[in-house]
């Protein structure tokens, strides 16, 4: 193994983030960013339908479910396959594909979606002039499949670089909804440079 490669090993292993993930029995310690918005933004509400974009391997459904409850339902997309979760409908594929989002929309079949979630983020290379555009590009693809599904009122949290182009995805929320937070939570590490929108009051 790589030094390097050691290295992020022993990162990952000793995080305290990633131990109480599986203590707790999360997918992923990714659970605690949305957990931490949660909190502070009461995003989630009994019986609401949420779209989560990108879950696999599926921490952010299992703690939307939770949050929904019996009476909610959870629609979660990504190329990848995910094991099942209680609670939670899957669509493997891509969401860039029409053939995909139909699926979706099937699922959804003529319900209120309250919540577009998205911790989408592109496999990064190491060179910021590659990776920015890829992640901004799911972006957008997040907050355009969100502006057809959303409810009026409804929320989105997506996550993004700061970097080029930005400023424009900000604006461009900012014109759809009417409240816009950056936020960064204490599970995201320091060197990173992810935030998240959390954008409220979808206008329609």
């Amino acid at each position: 193994m790589a030094k390097k490669d050691k290295a992020w090993l022993h990162r990952h292993e000793t995080d305290p983030y990633v131990q109480k993930a599986r203590a707790e029995g999360y997918r992923s310690r990714s659970v605690y960013k949305l957990l931490e918005m949660h909190e502070r933004f009461n995003l989630f509400a009994r019986g609401q339908t949420v779209v989560d974009l990108g879950a696999a391997p599926g921490g952010w459904s299992q703690v939307a479910s939770r949050l929904v409850g019996e009476s909610g339902r959870v629609i979660a997309t990504d190329i990848l396959e995910m094991d099942p979760i209680a609670g939670v409908d899957f669509v493997c594929g891509d969401f860039a594909e029409e053939a995909v989002v139909q699926r979706i929309e099937h699922l959804i079949a003529g319900a209120v979606v309250a919540v577009v979630i998205s911790d989408m983020a592109p496999n990064l290379s190491g060179v910021k002039a590659i990776d920015q555009p890829r992640s901004m590009y799911l972006v957008d693809l997040a907050i355009d499949l969100a502006s057809n599904i959303l409810k009026p009122g409804g929320s989105l949290v997506v996550k993004c670089f700061e970097g080029e182009g930005i400023q424009t995805v900000r604006d461009q929320v900012k014109g759809a909804f009417g409240k816009v937070r950056n936020f960064k939570p204490a599970a995201s590490r320091g060197k990173s440079r992810e935030i998240y929108l959390l954008a409220e009051g979808f206008k329609g």
